[in-house]
Order: C-alpha cells, then sequence, then structure tokens
C-alpha cells in the first residue's frame, strides 16, 4: 500500500468515482468530503498483485473499493476483527459490506 502502483491506482479511483458521483463521499458516515481527507478501504485484494519480476501490480476492480475518512476506516476494521464469524468464516467482501452496515447504523445515532 505504500507502492508507487497503489498511489497511482488510488489517485485514478478518487477521479473515477468523483466522474460517476459527481462527489466524493464517506462510506461510513456519508458525509462529502475531499480527497485528501479520505482512505480506501480494499473489500477484496484480488487485484493487488506482484508481476513476474515481483513488482506490486495495484488492479483492483473500482467497486472493490470504498472511500472512508480514517476514522471510519479504523471503526470498520475493528468492527470485522472483533466479530469472529465476520473475521473468519465470511469472505472480506462480505464482511465489509456487514461491517459498513453496522457502522452507519451505528453513526446514525450520533448525528
Amino acid at each position: 500500500l505504500r507502492s508507487v502502483a497503489w498511489f497511482r491506482r488510488r489517485d485514478a479511483w478518487f477521479l473515477e468515482e468523483t466522474k460517476r458521483r459527481g462527489c466524493l463521499v464517506c462510506a461510513g458516515c456519508d458525509r462529502l468530503d475531499v480527497k485528501g481527507r479520505l482512505e480506501l478501504h480494499h473489500s477484496s485484494y484480488d487485484g493487488v498483485l506482484e508481476d513476474a519480476r515481483g513488482v506490486w501490480v495495484a488492479r483492483e476492480r473500482h467497486e472493490d473499493l470504498v472511500s472512508m475518512h480514517p476514522s471510519c476506516h479504523e471503526l470498520l476494521h475493528r468492527l470485522i476483527d472483533r466479530d469472529k464469524v465476520l473475521s473468519k468464516h465470511r469472505s472480506r467482501g462480505d464482511a465489509t459490506r456487514v461491517g459498513l452496515e453496522r457502522l452507519r447504523s451505528a453513526l446514525k445515532g450520533t448525528r
């Protein structure tokens, strides 16, 4: 996640998402924000590969990434990691989906 390939993929994701939606939104709290204050969460690492030379290649599908504020991203990981069913018995994509539903529900009560 510190590779040049990842930073290029990240920039491309934010550009494409802005074109698709017209704005950037945190998947956790549903608040609008800008690229510089958002991170990307991987719901799948299928597109993260090493090529034949051992160089990291970032080919994640657009749908396998979601933008999140750092605090919301941390909360999502805590929700997934603390729940044994989510962390051990569900795919990362399913765990992300369920975790985001729980996070959104919890954050609605704080507004």
